[in-house]
């Protein structure tokens, strides 16, 4: 049985109110125009089950507008070279853009799944990666779940700036990158500055996901590009310089569940390093019964190796779980980067930072 029309509506508001507003106008402005409209709003129903979101609408927009940069559609999309700001006539041409191409929409949506792959959210794990790294003894191995086309494996290639209040900068990662992060760092009250190496030691890493994404491929890579958000243009180009330096280090992508195939995984990472799970934004893509799951998972990992779970994730869908109680957590539109190790089966969780979803910035809680 397919989502409710209604619910699909409620999603696209939501995603105007909670998660465009104030960093996309544009995708603010044409989700809230589609949960108005029953036809736009309509063609999510095409989605596979749970993947009616505003996400995957807009991305299929993006992906048929890229295929027709001459509409006048285009004006109004800053990756496609577009430079007005929303007005008037912007809803409109979006509406009779989509609608022309109702098929075509159906076919992407029906057959495609949201997939970011967010370079920039590599300086706001580098800090807990780096920390589980000290506390692990130097050499790690690195499972990202979730990795769509595994760009953010490469985070220990490339650099980080860190912008803190004051105008202090903490730089990290190696001297010569492929691709440079920059990030801004604010310090709870109480908090001191994480310390952050020049270098980690990723001696092994993979990557796990239901639909693995190649980045060499340009008809891929050119959807995860669709799946940006249309008025960011600098995220493509990040997300292009990331793609281009992983074709001299590709990792192994694995097809499979989250859940159901994380131990198989696991076990083709050497067995003598201890193991660094790593998710980004994956768990809202889960139903509540698989997010606890997955922990489980995670956690009977532990019982063979030396085991941390790096996770950048809204609290009430990840960090809850292992650290219950911290209502001081959730907050609209941001996430939790937690670190969490299992020892004699008993879950030691931190609360490290505040993130935005893009990566654009950082509030540091850890003392």
């Amino acid at each position: 049985m397919g989502i409710a029309l209604d619910e699909i509506k409620q999603r696209l508001s939501r995603f105007a109110e909670v998660e465009a507003a104030g960093s996309s106008p544009l995708y603010a402005h044409l989700a809230a125009k589609a949960a108005e409209d029953d036809e736009v709003a309509g063609l999510l129903a095409a989605a596979p089950a749970g993947e009616a979101r505003a996400n995957l609408l807009l991305a299929a927009a993006h992906r048929l507008i890229q295929a027709d940069p001459i509409h006048p559609l285009s004006r109004y999309y800053p990756t496609l070279g577009g430079f007005d700001g929303v007005d008037s006539e912007t809803w409109p041409l979006f509406r009779e853009f989509l609608l022309g191409r109702a098929d075509k929409a159906k076919e992407i949506i029906g057959t495609r799944y949201t997939q970011t792959n967010e370079v920039r959210r590599a300086a706001l794990l580098y800090p807990a990666v780096a920390a589980a790294a000290k506390a692990a003894g130097g050499k790690i191995a690195l499972l990202e779940v979730g990795c769509s086309a595994g760009l953010l494996l490469g985070l220990d290639r490339y650099g980080y700036r860190y912008q803190c209040d004051g105008g202090e900068q903490l730089v990290a990662g190696p001297a010569k990158t492929p691709l440079g992060l920059h990030c801004a760092l604010e310090l709870a009250e109480g908090a001191m500055a994480p310390k952050l190496p020049k270098k980690l030691t990723i001696a092994a890493k993979a990557g796990l996901d239901r639909m693995p994404v190649d980045a060499a491929d340009e008809d891929e890579l050119a959807w995860l590009e669709a799946c940006v958000w249309a008025d960011q243009p600098d995220r493509i180009r990040l997300l292009r310089t990331a793609a281009a330096a992983q074709r001299k280090d590709v990792p192994e992508l694995i097809t499979g569940d989250a859940v159901d195939d994380l131990a198989a995984t696991a076990a083709r990472l050497p067995a003598d390093l201890p193991l660094v799970v790593l998710t980004s934004h994956l768990l809202p893509y889960l139903e509540e019964p698989r997010r606890a799951a997955f922990v489980e998972a995670v956690a009977a990992l532990a019982a063979d190796r030396p085991l941390w779970w790096v996770s950048e994730e809204a609290y009430d869908v990840g960090l809850k779980y292992v650290l219950p109680g911290r209502d001081d957590l959730v907050f609209r539109g941001e996430s939790t980067l937690g670190l969490v190790h299992w020892a004699g089966g008993k879950a030691d969780a931190k609360a490290l930072a505040r993130t935005a979803p893009h990566g654009q910035r950082m509030e540091w809680l850890a003392g």
